[in-house]
């Protein structure tokens, strides 16, 4: 009898979280599980932010009424777009069905995302890389709520 091979379904986490440097300000926000989970192989980081173009470091960004925009106003929405579809097309190829996402990110934030004024408010909503994943069905957890996640 031949056996199926099935493709098990990786976990996407925030490439930041996993201790690489890519955030704008060129540093990472490393979370001990995430690290942890990397070098377990259970989980895949990634930036979308990158994968969109933009480099690092790179001016501060933040969302406003569904627009992406850097703190001297340039309009970067485009490239964050590019890096979310970029993001989805790698979470497609394992079989994503749950990511883990740094909190408050214009790309990965979930639930709740800096206002746009560069102030520190935060407001419901969710990044543009978090949106498009929750769009296609993957859950989206913040490094907050790993422990929601069942199998790790």
């Amino acid at each position: 009898m031949k056996m199926r091979n099935k493709k098990l379904p990786m976990i996407m986490v925030s490439a930041c979280l996993a201790g690489i440097k890519c955030r704008w300000d060129g540093r990472s926000r490393p979370y001990k599980k995430v690290v942890k989970l990397v070098k377990e192989g259970k989980v895949i980081p990634i930036c979308p932010e990158q994968l969109g173009g933009l480099s690092t470091p790179r001016e501060p960004a933040e969302q406003r009424r569904n627009k992406v925009f850097t703190k001297s106003g340039k309009d970067v929405t485009d490239l964050f777009r590019k890096g979310a579809k970029e993001a989805l097309k790698l979470a497609k190829l394992v079989n994503c069905k749950e990511a883990i996402l740094k909190s408050k990110s214009p790309s990965c934030g979930s639930g709740k995302i800096y206002d746009g004024t560069f102030s520190g408010r935060l407001i419901d909503g969710d990044g543009i890389f978090a949106a498009l994943l929750k769009k296609e069905g993957i859950k989206v957890y913040t490094e907050k709520e790993i422990k929601k996640i069942k199998n790790l």
